[in-house]
């Protein structure tokens, strides 16, 4: 019987030394290595979640560019970025969860011995498009900023650069990546691509319209290289609503539109439609009134005071359409480019059609987009306060006051409108601790861990106040 308990012993020994238990140590849930197409969708996913997001903590733009008001809580409403740490939050997104996820992507990307060379160069060319985007709303939100040296994990003290050098160097980027795109290969699977789907020739045309509206937004401080960046890419933008850049949500969790999480599940109740945008639309019998908002307890359309109390019952709140769970998020439309190209013709660059033309059809895509009708559009263009003819104003007025309607629900974009248009003119909030915010303090973070490099920054762009003008933003 000894000898029998030996031998047996000595076969579970010999099995265990025989037998691979290190597998057990392989993480299940979190993956040591995470496919480039899922880091992708997750940059892709994080910047659409903070452009969308109604968040306090988060994105405030709906509240300064005058489209949304408050009920009880002002602190954002009247210009108080910081006790929140709003700056923080949104510097945080754009490098960690969008610049960082899309330098990994790539860092897969071009490692991979087996993906085809064509594959390889549009999946590049297309994360590269998606930096663009990521780094100028860093650069429009707050001027100089970390660029050349931002993504060197060895480098924790990042310099900032010129905001204007970013931005011309951001079209030579957009340049290549428009010439690298090549429709015969594929890119991205569609469920790795959630705003395109895999489709090449959309992703060529989101190129050229980012490209038109980097273009563009520098056309106050650098006449030449707008021109050029805007008459290279007209014929190549968005020139159909099909050809929409949008991201589009899904009906169940997690991956449902966040303004769905801030307002349904959240019960966030407080926000209510402001009086600028609410009353612009009464007064020019805008069909978007009834899209936008909805009435008040009493079955009328009231705006509510930024900066003020508010009632819930008695201020119309946002259209529920804006918060459903599988709403889209635009990224770029066909309205915005036709309103780039209405604006090109007044500069007199050399582009296609009248100015407008250009009106007329922006003002109609967007309508038709939010859900009125083409018979909607023309008869609201027939308006003498919205005809572009008969319209109050120069065409800065004009075009900047229709953009910035039309701009609903897209509040960044809309306030990097507003400060290059000036118009409309923003009613100040009641209890307004500083003057109109023309950008984004600094995070406190960043002046207290990379200090020297801030200082520089604030000292070059005249001051870390939200009141100091980006380099473009001339008048």
């Amino acid at each position: 019987m000894k000898k029998i308990k030996i031998f047996f012993v000595a076969l579970l020994a010999f099995g265990a030394c025989k037998k691979d238990i290190t597998t057990l140590n392989d993480p299940t849930k979190k993956p040591a290595v995470v496919p480039a197409g899922t880091l992708f969708a997750y940059a892709t996913k994080s910047y659409s979640d903070a452009i969308t997001s109604t968040s306090v903590n988060t994105n405030v733009f709906r509240f300064v560019v005058g489209h949304w008001a408050m009920t009880t809580y002002q602190d954002e409403l009247q210009y108080d970025f910081n006790t929140r740490e709003i700056p923080k939050t949104w510097w945080t997104i754009m490098y960690r969860d969008v610049l960082q996820n899309l330098t990994k992507s790539a860092g897969f990307i071009n490692s991979d011995p087996l993906m085809e060379p064509g594959v390889k160069v549009n999946k590049l060319a297309i994360l590269d498009i998606m930096q663009v985007v990521a780094y100028s709303t860093l650069v429009n939100t707050f001027g100089n900023v970390p660029y050349s040296k931002a993504l060197d994990e060895n480098n924790l003290f990042p310099v900032y650069d010129d905001a204007k050098t970013i931005s011309l160097d951001l079209i030579k980027r957009l340049n290549a990546d428009i010439a690298q795109l090549n429709t015969n290969n594929k890119g991205f699977t569609a469920t790795e691509d959630l705003i395109y789907l895999g489709d090449i020739a959309k992703w060529i045309k989101f190129a050229n319209s980012l490209r038109m509206q980097q273009a563009m937004i520098l056309a106050d401080a650098d006449h030449e290289t707008a021109k050029a960046g805007v008459e290279a890419s007209d014929a190549g933008a968005i020139s159909v609503a099909a050809d929409n850049a949008s991201f589009a949500y899904l009906a169940g969790a997690p991956n449902q539109n966040p303004l769905y999480v801030d307002i349904v599940t959240g019960g966030r109740g407080d926000y209510v439609a402001a009086n600028d945008l609410l009353n612009k639309l009464k007064t020019l019998s805008d069909p978007r009134l009834r899209l936008y908002y909805s009435p008040n307890s009493d079955g009328v359309f009231v705006g509510g005071i930024s900066g003020a109390g508010n009632s819930l019952k008695a201020i119309s709140n946002p259209n529920p359409i804006l918060y459903a769970a599988n709403a889209p998020t635009l990224f770029m439309d066909y309205a915005e480019t036709e309103f780039f190209r209405a604006e090109a013709v007044e500069r007199g660059y050399a582009v296609s059609g009248t100015a407008e033309e250009h009106y007329n059809n922006a003002i109609t895509a967007s309508i038709i987009y939010w859900g009125g009708t083409t018979a909607d559009a023309a008869t609201y263009l027939k308006n003498a306060s919205v005809a572009y003819q008969t319209a109050a104003g120069t065409w800065r007025e004009k075009i900047g006051v229709q953009k910035w309607i039309a701009l609903y629900n897209r509040p960044f974009n809309g306030w990097t409108e507003l400060r290059r248009f000036d118009y409309p003119k923003i009613t100040p909030p009641v209890g307004a601790k500083s003057g109109f915010p023309v950008r984004l303090n600094y995070p406190t973070n960043e002046q207290q861990l990379n200090g020297a490099n801030y200082t520089a920054a604030a000292a070059a762009i005249g001051g870390d106040v939200v009141t100091t003008k980006l380099f473009w933003d001339k008048f």
